[in-house]
């Protein structure tokens, strides 16, 4: 089992048009959670500097990373700062809760 794990922090009004593009590359499955937060650009208009954003978690094969991350890429781009980042991480162990088993992508 070789998987990843990609997050996304992206604009929300973006987050549309990255899941339709997720799905159109194959993805099997999201997650898309609401978040605010600060990093590059702070919202000095609020008193926490925060800005509300769109997460979106993938665990995915690690062959096909680089597609995905180059999909979200396309797609969240605004060419202003604060149009977001994106991680890569190692998937050591996936399970399926129903019924305890190692995930398998086949």
């Amino acid at each position: 089992m070789d998987y990843r794990k990609v997050t996304a922090i992206i604009q929300p009004s973006k987050l549309e048009a990255v899941e339709i593009r997720l799905k159109q590359i194959s993805v099997p499955g999201v997650s898309v959670t609401k978040v605010k937060g600060y990093g590059q650009v702070p919202n000095f208009f609020e008193s926490d500097w925060t800005s509300a954003q769109a997460r979106i978690e993938i665990f995915i094969a690690a062959n096909k990373v680089d597609e995905v991350v180059q999909a979200i890429m396309e797609v969240a781009y605004t060419g202003i700062k604060g149009d977001g980042i994106i991680a890569v991480l190692p998937v050591e162990s996936l399970y399926h809760i129903r019924s305890g088993q190692l995930f398998d992508a086949d």
